[in-house]
């Protein structure tokens, strides 16, 4: 996505399900490859806090191509496409917030490595002063009914708007990488609790899911009734999710 004024390229964030599944076995090549990326804006740096920017974003074009590694058949939603879904005038509502402005947003079409694979995983991410938002979407051939077992701890399966989910705890992570010369080391930032819902990108859980996330800035963790209205709201606007998603 282009850069745009008041948005900043710096992002705390988690991989979605299935990439923190498959990181087990490979994050020390995935952060050598650049598997997960995370950048830090000077200026913010320098401020401490983003100035509020008010309203997201988004562009209004459509995705002129889809990306190649997409399956037939399979809808594809651009990093775009999820900034144009969380981009509503109720968000901070939806949130427990009304009258809290954006503060930060930032997304791409990144893809990762799964299998020898490149998968697409588009995500878009905002910050408000209290909450910060995550959405991503991931096009692999993994059912979502399998993750509960491989994720652990206390990932619970269940059903959400018909569809095969899982609800889990999760954290943050950042890594901060130097701007200036003299900057050359990379330094942890600290990280947050975070809940997380991921959903079957169709009801028959063919593959793929989309994944919802909250954390809160002052690193209480978050009330899942307020992912789950968040979810309710957000993830049946997304292009192609009536019927069977496909």
């Amino acid at each position: 996505m282009t850069e745009e004024a008041g948005r900043v390229t710096a992002a705390e964030r988690g991989p979605n399900a299935w990439v923190q599944v498959i990181a087990a076995f490979v994050v020390v090549a995935a952060l050598a490859g650049g598997l997960w990326k995370v950048q830090k804006d000077d200026r913010a740096q320098e401020s401490g806090a983003a100035a509020p920017v008010g309203p997201i974003s988004c562009s209004s074009a459509t995705p002129t191509g889809v990306p190649t590694m997409v399956r037939a058949g399979v809808k594809y939603v651009s990093a775009n496409q999820l900034c144009q879904a969380l981009n509503r005038p109720d968000l901070a509502a939806l949130l427990g917030t009304p009258g809290e402005r954006a503060q930060s947003y930032g997304g791409d079409d990144d893809s990762v490595t799964l299998g020898g694979s490149d998968v697409p995983a588009p995500e878009m991410n905002v910050t408000l002063p209290t909450y910060s938002v995550q959405l991503s979407a991931s096009f692999d051939h993994f059912a979502v009914k399998d993750m509960a077992r491989l994720l652990g701890g206390d990932a619970r399966e269940r059903t959400f708007l018909g569809r095969p989910a899982v609800l889990y705890s999760d954290r943050t992570y950042a890594f901060i990488f130097g701007i200036r010369p003299a900057e050359g080391s990379a330094s942890s930032a600290p990280s947050h609790p975070t809940r997380r819902l991921v959903v079957a990108r169709d009801p028959k859980d063919g593959g793929g899911s989309y994944d919802i996330a909250l954390w809160r800035q002052d690193s209480e963790t978050p009330n899942d009734a307020v992912l789950l209205r968040l979810a309710e709201r957000i993830l049946p606007t997304l292009p192609g999710w009536a019927g069977s998603g496909s």
